[in-house]
């Protein structure tokens, strides 16, 4: 029984990813491209906790901790180039 919730988790999340890059592809402006993206990449964290689950391993908490890291710093940075047309800026 806990096995089909699983499955039936990991086949919810990977509609959900679908459907977050339908809107990263077709997102009406840029902020719904990011929010997206991050949605993803919270949906790729989720989904991996649940193949660990799965698994019955630990292996996979360093690939959910540097999908969070990469996931956090891409939105800041997306965010900073919306706001400031740059993201780094260099005062010459």
């Amino acid at each position: 029984m806990f096995k089909t919730v699983l499955f039936i988790s990991l086949c919810l999340l990977a509609l959900t990813i679908l459907l977050n890059l339908y809107r990263v592809v077709k997102g009406p402006t840029s902020a719904d491209r990011i929010q997206a993206l991050d949605s993803v990449g919270i949906n790729l964290i989720a989904s991996i906790g649940i193949f660990s689950v799965l698994f019955h391993t630990r292996a996979f908490f360093d690939l959910m901790l540097l999908i969070g890291i990469l996931s956090f710093i891409g939105t800041i940075a997306f965010a900073r180039f919306i706001e400031r047309s740059v993201v780094i800026e260099r005062d010459n």
